[in-house]
């Protein structure tokens, strides 16, 4: 028997995935995430690009000490509007932190450790694992995305490397 899927939390089916609203994604990734469990999805939008892109599959893992580091990638409740956003930590604030997505020229504001759901701790484009951003290159960064330096660099690099 198949349960029948209501048409508001799912924009539709092709082959074999299932793709969910917004909404229904987050709900779904916090219940998982709360069990302790690590959470793969497709990523949607270019606000990271070129580390992670539109359609890379991200893998979010719980955050058991909840405590993020510079240049870590989160996914966050945005406060303001309560959507998921998987952006980078630019800077630490008392118990807030301050994210940024890695190609967008502003930053997302204060968030605070409770709308932290889990870092992302993979992600993978066309079945290889995606490494440049997430080892220790991630601080600098974070460093040079804070003061709004990432995206003047990435453009030219975009270029000329296929690392991106």
């Amino acid at each position: 028997m198949n349960p029948q899927v209501p048409r508001s939390t799912c924009l539709g089916r092709k082959g074999e995935g299932l793709f969910l609203s917004g909404t229904v994604l987050l709900e779904l990734l916090k219940a998982v995430l709360e069990k302790g469990v690590p959470f793969r999805f497709q990523a949607k939008g270019f606000s990271m690009s070129p580390f992670i892109r539109d359609g890379d599959v991200v893998t979010v893992s719980p955050s058991f000490d909840g405590t993020p580091h510079l240049g870590d990638v989160v996914a966050v409740i945005q406060p303001e509007t309560g959507r998921l956003i998987i952006h980078r930590v630019v800077r630490g604030k008392g118990s807030s932190y301050v994210t940024r997505g890695d190609n967008i020229a502003k930053e997302d504001g204060l968030v605070s450790v409770e709308d932290i759901l889990g870092f992302v701790t993979k992600v993978e484009r066309k079945g290889e694992r995606v490494v440049v951003g997430f080892g220790p290159e991630r601080i600098l960064i974070a460093i040079l995305s804070r003061c709004g330096l990432l995206t003047p660099l990435l453009l030219p690099m975009r270029k000329l490397s296929s690392i991106f």
